[in-house]
């Protein structure tokens, strides 16, 4: 096992321009698929509860610290850890790349007609660039093969170098991981909630709180109904004690 590894995961070491520039460069050379994954508490839970999930975190090509809750986690394990740099932001660096690059972008996900609105934004903002978007899957949980098909048909058309999903954690990663075979040489973005972020759908929180890691808070406040999943933010500090009480 990894000795810089958290609750068995790797923890990324890079800061975010080394982590554009390995983008970069395999966009130059393209060979297999490039899986991005970000870590936060409720997904590291999550890996620790399915060993499905786990695997695909664990051997994703990148992996961002998204979560100040690892940040702090891994400074009390002593392991070294990047900064942090959330999906949203990666997303939003992403984009502006395509644009420089002139590259091709497909957004997956999010409520009704959000990825095609949000892809003739882009277009319109971005014109060097081309992006696509699609609702794609109605339940991941249950992906019908007549959706797939049809995402796969598109894909090979439209030629993608980044396809960006939204569809929430685990399934966006497990979804992209069994289907690596049909995004062979892309890069494979899971984002979440980014979508309704950046779609304006979901205020976030002021760059204030979002500096000293309490976007969390923030979201428990405007959207009280994800308690629940904070709740999962105790199971994980009972994990990393764990670990560090294993390593003692």
């Amino acid at each position: 096992m990894d000795k810089n590894s958290l609750l068995g995961i790797p923890i990324n070491q890079d800061d975010k321009n080394t982590i554009l520039e390995n983008i970069k460069k395999y966009i130059a050379t393209p060979k297999g698929f490039y899986h991005i994954v970000s870590l936060n508490p409720e997904i590291m839970v999550s890996a620790s509860e399915n060993p499905e999930f786990k695997k695909v975190v664990g051997t994703a090509q990148m992996r961002i610290i998204d979560g100040i809750g690892v940040v702090l986690a891994a400074q009390m394990l002593d392991l070294k850890a990047g900064p942090r740099l959330t999906g949203v932001d990666l997303m939003e660096e992403v984009i502006k790349m395509a644009s420089v690059m002139r590259l091709r972008v497909m957004l997956i996900g999010g409520k009704q007609k959000l990825a095609k609105e949000l892809a003739d934004c882009y277009n319109d903002k971005y014109p060097e660039a081309k992006f696509i978007g699609l609702m794609g899957i109605e339940d991941i949980k249950n992906p019908k093969k007549t959706e797939e098909s049809r995402i796969f048909s598109i894909v090979a058309g439209f030629r993608p170098q980044i396809i960006i999903i939204s569809f929430g954690s685990p399934d966006q990663e497990i979804w992209l991981e069994r289907h690596r075979k049909q995004f062979n040489g892309i890069i494979g973005i899971g984002v979440g909630g980014a979508f309704n972020y950046l779609g304006g759908q979901v205020s976030r929180a002021p760059e204030l709180l979002r500096g000293i890691g309490l976007e969390w808070l923030y979201r428990l406040f405007t959207q009280p109904w994800r308690w629940r999943r904070q709740l999962r933010l105790f199971k994980f500090i009972q994990l990393v004690v764990l670990q560090k009480w294993k390593r003692a």
